[in-house]
């Protein structure tokens, strides 16, 4: 595959998965990638949204180094071979898929998100059809306590895209990270239940950002949540111009 553009002063040439591009300068291997049609995968990963690379579903490999490099955090050299698909890299992917699998409690029989979910698909599409590593079966709690949502911790996948649009686009702040590890939890405010949360603007956002059934409208049945984020690049650059 070709980009079609040639090399400027503010442009560079490389090579990923064989194929000859140009992109400009100052991009991240996952966005000059995404440009030329090329996927790479993701989950914490979101346009509009400012960089997390907690995930690690996106690392590549890059040829002359031994390790592995998150695409959403590596930005793009002249020269650089990259490679995105690779047994190492599969089996890389797999294994953090069911290591998210298995940190809590996702039965997809009976989520709300079932069909319409990131982390389902991205299993689907990795082969994870068993997770190898023991079941945590934590003991996690459900906030039913917002008039229009839901937040469940067994479905959480600490992404923190919630946290991010709550901040960045919505500005209210309400969302947070507490605790350490597999104790991480998403929090309203000061901890405390989401109805009594006195920044949300119940607008919505994180709702619909949310890559799992972590975060839902309250009244949806099995497979009816459909979560929509094309809203995002929009803000963003509604904002930039703005300021």
């Amino acid at each position: 595959m070709n980009g079609g553009k040639h090399a400027t002063a503010e442009s560079i040439t490389l090579t990923i998965d064989q194929n000859a591009i140009s992109c400009r300068n100052g991009l991240s291997v996952l966005e000059a990638a995404r440009e030329h049609g090329i996927d790479i995968p993701t989950l914490c990963w979101l346009e509009g949204l400012t960089l997390w690379g907690g995930c690690r579903l996106c690392m590549v490999e890059i040829e002359g180094s031994p390790r592995l490099f998150a695409a959403c955090a590596t930005q793009c050299t002249e020269g650089m071979v990259i490679h995105t698909q690779s047994p190492r890299l599969h089996r890389y992917r797999r294994t953090i898929v069911e290591m998210l699998l298995a940190e809590r409690n996702h039965v997809c029989s009976v989520c709300v998100s079932n069909g319409h979910c990131e982390l389902q698909a991205m299993a689907q599409r990795l082969g994870v059809d068993h997770v190898h590593l023991p079941y945590r079966f934590p003991r996690l709690s459900v906030d039913n306590s917002h008039d229009f949502f839901r937040l469940d911790h067994n479905r959480c996948i600490l992404c923190t895209r919630c946290v991010r649009v709550c901040a960045e686009i919505e500005g209210a702040h309400t969302k947070d990270v507490k605790g350490r590890g597999i104790q991480a939890a998403i929090i309203h405010d000061l901890d405390q239940p989401w109805v009594e949360s006195q920044t949300c603007t119940s607008c919505g956002k994180c709702v619909n950002v949310c890559p799992t059934g972590a975060l839902t409208h309250r009244g949806t049945a099995i497979g009816e949540m459909i979560k929509k984020h094309e809203f995002l690049p929009y803000l963003k650059l509604m904002r930039e111009v703005h300021q």
